[in-house]
């Protein structure tokens, strides 16, 4: 019997803010979750270059806020704003009403999990030695001040006939406790061989330890 949970999802409501936050009757619910899901899906796709590891939405019955969460703020905004213009008009035309995007820079995208698996993942697609890969993030991790992270990676790793799974761990990583901040990314690196998954976590210590003032940006590194 499995007894894995996603560690955002374990903690969200409790020590972790909701990705999502507004209100809608039954009627209209499920039409906005998807359109929620077709805001992150376009952004992740038209500026994965930039660096997005998370994005949050807020709604009110006559606009639509998009949190971007991004390590490269410069490559979402653009000169003199110029890139942001026109994601802007490319959301609303998504939303069919007006649109405010709010960009929050990760200053540490190391800590990050959801950007430490996107970067494993880029690493294998290069046919880099997924070993190496490991060992490479999961210790510029530490370096940057993590307190425990661990990287799974489950495919036909170097080309092997048979699918397998190799991992690394360092430090601690309480998953169990709710008061404990870890965070949590997954992506997949699709090579000549198959599709590589890879999933990290990354501790970064105690909620209590925080600033609680931090609201939704609190979620990712700053």
């Amino acid at each position: 019997m499995g007894q894995k949970t996603h560690p955002v999802g374990f903690r969200i409501g409790i020590t972790e803010p909701w990705r999502s936050r507004w209100y809608a009757g039954k009627k209209d619910f499920g039409a906005l979750l998807n359109e929620d899901q077709r805001i992150r899906r376009f952004i992740k796709k038209e500026y994965h270059s930039a660096a997005v590891p998370r994005i949050d939405i807020e709604r009110t019955r006559e606009r639509v806020t998009v949190i971007i969460h991004t390590a490269r703020p410069g490559l979402l905004i653009g000169r003199r704003g110029a890139q942001v213009d026109k994601l802007n008009e490319q959301l609303i035309a998504i939303c069919g009403k007006p649109v405010a995007i709010r960009t929050v820079e990760i200053g540490k995208p190391e800590l990050s999990a959801q950007l430490v698996a996107e970067s494993m993942a880029e690493q294998l697609m290069r046919r880099a030695s997924f070993r190496r890969a490991l060992k490479k993030s999961a210790q510029l991790t530490m370096q940057a001040g993590g307190l425990g992270v661990k990287i799974v990676v489950s495919g036909r790793l170097g080309g092997a006939e048979i699918a397998r799974t190799e991992k690394i761990v360092m430090g601690s990583v309480p998953l169990s406790t709710l008061d404990s901040w870890v965070d949590y990314g997954f992506a997949t690196a699709r090579t000549t061989q198959g599709v590589i998954g890879v999933k990290s976590w990354i501790y970064r210590g105690k909620y209590r330890d925080f600033e609680r003032g931090a609201g939704a940006s609190r979620g990712q590194p700053s």
